[in-house]
């Protein structure tokens, strides 16, 4: 079973997106992702970031409001670990 920590193919690609800045998450339990104005094609991905606390919103906003999103420490520190570890390999 993977780490808390550990991420997958998808996971790792949808936060180098949400890093690249263009990224708004909506105000609810379950998170929709929007990459450029485009809904994310995986929001199951989108959701379990969001509910790792991987990717969370700027600022808080009403429910279903798009805000601007942001990768966390712990999803920046999850994404270096595994860069350090393919690197160390």
């Amino acid at each position: 079973m993977p780490q808390e920590s550990e991420l997958n193919y998808r996971e790792r690609a949808t936060l180098r997106a949400v890093a690249l800045g263009t990224a708004e998450i909506t105000c609810s339990s379950e998170p929709d992702l929007f990459i450029d104005g485009l809904a994310c094609c995986d929001q199951t991905t989108a959701h379990q970031l969001a509910n790792r606390g991987f990717i969370v919103p700027v600022r808080a906003g009403r429910a279903g409001e798009r805000v601007p999103a942001i990768i966390s420490e712990a999803g920046t520190a999850a994404l270096a670990a595994y860069l350090s570890a393919t690197i160390a390999a």
